[in-house]
């Protein structure tokens, strides 16, 4: 455990032995909090006849523009059929560009139209504000605290493909 991770663990030793009940308790918050924080771009997305999975691949084009479509499937776990039909929409709609790679013809690069930079920008500005209200609530630490969890909950190869996306 590294230093930082110990000296967490310490200050919230109490929490290390949670009981089944405070389990549940975290996993419904967890439940509530996700419904909460999906809500507005729900909202969004179905005016436009998008769902959840519209949203991730525009959220991971945006970060990554560019990125190939054997790329977007690792990040997103899905199946290649259920990707290409929602990307099949997106283009169509004029949100997302596909372009062949000039290395590899095979490849895919996917990039955000100026259409698609907008409803992504419309997507996450709700997600944010909702965070950032969060966020300023709980206070740095909590913040802290949170990021840790989450990362925690990630399975190894997520928790790489999350850390170079920050980088």
């Amino acid at each position: 455990m590294s230093d930082t991770r110990a000296g967490q663990a310490q200050r919230g030793g109490n929490l290390l032995f949670l009981t089944d009940e405070q389990l549940r308790q975290g996993i419904e918050a967890m439940f509530f909090a996700y419904r909460g924080f999906t809500a507005d771009p729900d909202r969004i997305l179905a005016e436009l006849s998008y769902g959840r999975a519209h949203h991730r691949a525009i959220h991971f084009i945006n970060r990554a523009p560019g990125t190939t479509v054997n790329n977007l499937l690792s990040i997103l776990g899905v199946t290649k059929q259920s990707l290409n039909r929602v990307l099949r929409a997106l283009i169509a709609d004029g949100l997302v560009s596909s372009r062949v790679g000039t290395t590899d013809k095979r490849e895919r690069h996917l990039y955000l139209t100026e259409k698609g930079r907008e409803l992504e920008a419309e997507l996450s500005d709700a997600q944010r504000a909702r965070m950032r209200a969060a966020f300023r609530d709980a206070g740095p630490e909590a913040v802290a605290g949170f990021r840790l969890v989450l990362e925690s909950m990630m399975d190894p190869d997520m928790r790489r493909a999350y850390t170079r996306l920050r980088d």
